[in-house]
Parts: C-alpha cells; sequence; structure tokens
C-alpha cells in the first residue's frame, strides 16, 4: 500500500477530508487502542511517545495513515511539529502507575504539567481553526472523597505534601485547571476524561496495574497477592470501551466527564474472579500496604464514578463485562508468552487508572 504523509489532507470516501488527529502517549495503553479506533474510522493520526513506558509493537505495523515520533512531547510540538495542524488532539501521555510515582515524583510532576501545558499552548497556536482537545485525566483527582459514588462537580481532599502518593492527583487536578482556562480565557475546545481503572488486552503490571499483575501470576500459579485486607472495591472498565468513547466525548468541550464502569468490586472478589477465569490453582495472600510503599501510605475503601453526565451526553454504555476483560487479558498474556514475550510484574497497586 501507498504510504500517506500524516500532513498533508487526504480526501476520504465520498469526498470528505479525513481527520487528522495526534494522539501523545499512543503507544502507551490506552493510546494505542485509541489509535486503532481512530484509523479504523478513517483518520490519519500521528503518534508522538517517549517509550518510557509506552511500546512501539502496540501500534499497527502498517505505516498507512499512521506516523510514529518517538521523542519528549515538548520538544517535538517544537521542532517536528512546529507548524502542523490537526483537526484533534489526544494528550494521554503521562506519568502513571503508583509504583512510579512514588518511586521517581520528581520526573513524574514535570511530565504531568509540563507536557500538558505544552500541548495546550500548541493547540492555541495552531494556525486556522483551532483543534478539538482532549486531555485525559484520572479519578485520583478526587482525593481522599468519602462519597460512595464520585460525581465531577464534587470538592476533592488530598493528604498532605509529604505524602508522593498525593502528587498525582494534585497534577492532574493542575492539568484540568490548565484544559478548562485554554476554554473559558482563549476558546480552544478542550474537554476533561477523568479515568476509572481501565483495564485489558494490552496492559501490562510494570507499572502497579492490578489486573494484568493478578492474571499473570494466575496463570503461573504463583500466589495472588493483595495489599490491605481486599475489601477494598473499584470498578473496572474494559480498554475497547474506553476508546470508544474518546472520539464521540472530544466534542463535548468545556466539560469534565467520568469515563469508567459504574459497578464495583472488591480486590478479593478481583483475585477470586480471576483465579475462576484462568482455573488456576493460585492461593490468595493479603499482605500490609507498608510491605509495598512504607508506613503511611494511604488507600481509599472504595472509588466508583458517576456516569450519568456521560451517558447522557454521548450515550455511553460499556458493554464488555469484567469476565469478558479478564479471559481476554489471559489470552492475551499466554499469547505474549507464546511467542516468548516477558514483563516484570512486581508492583501492586489498583489505585493509577
Amino acid at each position: 500500500m501507498t504510504r500517506l504523509n500524516a500532513f498533508e489532507p487526504v480526501p476520504a470516501a465520498g469526498g470528505r477530508q479525513r481527520i487528522r488527529s495526534l494522539v501523545t502517549g499512543g503507544a502507551g495503553f490506552i493510546g494505542s487502542h485509541l489509535v486503532c479506533a481512530l484509523l479504523s474510522r478513517g483518520d490519519i493520526v500521528t503518534v508522538v511517545d517517549n517509550l518510557s513506558t509506552g511500546r512501539r509493537i502496540n501500534l499497527p505495523q502498517s505505516r498507512d495513515r499512521l506516523s510514529f515520533i518517538h521523542g519528549d512531547l515538548a520538544a517535538t510540538l517544537g521542532s517536528e511539529l512546529a507548524g502542523e495542524t490537526f483537526d484533534e488532539m489526544y494528550h494521554l501521555a503521562a506519568a502513571v502507575g503508583v509504583k512510579l510515582i512514588v518511586a521517581e515524583p520528581i520526573e513524574s510532576i514535570k511530565t504531568n504539567v509540563e507536557q500538558t501545558s505544552a500541548l495546550l499552548e500548541f493547540a492555541h497556536r495552531q494556525r486556522g481553526v483551532k483543534p478539538k482537545v482532549l486531555i485525559a485525566s484520572s479519578s485520583e483527582v478526587y482525593g481522599k472523597s468519602t462519597k460512595e459514588a464520585f460525581s465531577e462537580d464534587d470538592d476533592v481532599v488530598y493528604g498532605p505534601t509529604t505524602v508522593p502518593r498525593w502528587s498525582y492527583a494534585m497534577c492532574k487536578a493542575i492539568d484540568e485547571h490548565l484544559a478548562l482556562s485554554y476554554h473559558s480565557r482563549r476558546g480552544l475546545p478542550v474537554t476533561v476524561t477523568r479515568f476509572f481503572n481501565t483495564v485489558g488486552p494490552g496492559q501490562v503490571g510494570d507499572y502497579g496495574m492490578v489486573l494484568p499483575r493478578f492474571v499473570a501470576k494466575a496463570i503461573r500459579g504463583e500466589p495472588i497477592e493483595i495489599y490491605g485486607d481486599g475489601s477494598q472495591s473499584r470498578c473496572f472498565c474494559d480498554v475497547r470501551d474506553v476508546a470508544a468513547v474518546l472520539p464521540k466525548v472530544i466534542h463535548c468541550s468545556g466539560g469534565v466527564f467520568n469515563v469508567g464502569s459504574a459497578t464495583p468490586v472488591s480486590i478479593s472478589e478481583l483475585a477470586h474472579l480471576v483465579i475462576m477465569a484462568t482455573g488456576s490453582s493460585s492461593e490468595v495472600r493479603k499482605i500490609p500496604y507498608e510491605a509495598a510503599y512504607g508506613a503511611g501510605f494511604e488507600d481509599l475503601q472504595f472509588r466508583r464514578p458517576d456516569v450519568r453526565k456521560i451517558r447522557g451526553a454521548v450515550g455511553f454504555d460499556p458493554v464488555f463485562s469484567l469476565e469478558e476483560t479478564v479471559r481476554d487479558v489471559a489470552e492475551w498474556i499466554r499469547m505474549g508468552q507464546r511467542s516468548g514475550a516477558t514483563w516484570t510484574d512486581d508492583a501492586n497497586s489498583v489505585l493509577i487508572s
């Protein structure tokens, strides 16, 4: 097939212009699924990723309508992409995973704030029609809220600055303030999405993601370790549902939207579901949080989104059940093992989307 230049307008079937989309962090877990969804609808897609947590192999091998730039986002916006224009920009580049945030707070803070600022300024300065921009945020923004279900306009409460775990929440909150200010003060059409524990095929356990870590342990028949008593609950949403809704909600400029499932499951229940779905002989072990993060680590008992806003705006209704997601994650990991792929899974968290 003929390679298309990602920076030249190309007519789609019927004569309409193809959408030109920029996806930052597009080689990551959610980003790569989004890239596939955008390519499927006919977009010309440019991906920028420094591959610190993303992987080039996550992206389609075909280069038709896909350009990949390996590099720092802020630097790339000022060099390779300087003067280029896009119709839509999806900003998913971020430092994620509680293990990474706690271990590298300085770099994580700089990444999560400075790169978002650079992307918003780049979008604002684009020639001609301003692009629609989606800024990926997190349920962590709600902090230590004790509400049963978190709504987009709820107040937030954070722990002290002496606890590194809260730096992620504060950074994402700053990102949201920046995004909404660019919308209200500079007229940039920006949407903010708060992800709640997105899971599915392609997610690895290197950075504290709970489901792939549980599944990998179960497949090997090793003990599945739960921190705390396992009663803490989360709501897990399949990445394929998330990727499908982002190109819809990006048109809801000026809004903040929870993106996730509203069905909670305890971490203990999740572990037993994984064991059952994989036919594993693994046992479940409960160990204290201090074993992983040291004294003073704070967890939340539950985190469930109120999804009425996004359901009303774009009709969001996840179609993948958690059981189906677990089976597909297990099959993806088994396929990787058969092909010789490996990844570490020594982190333990249910906190960061």
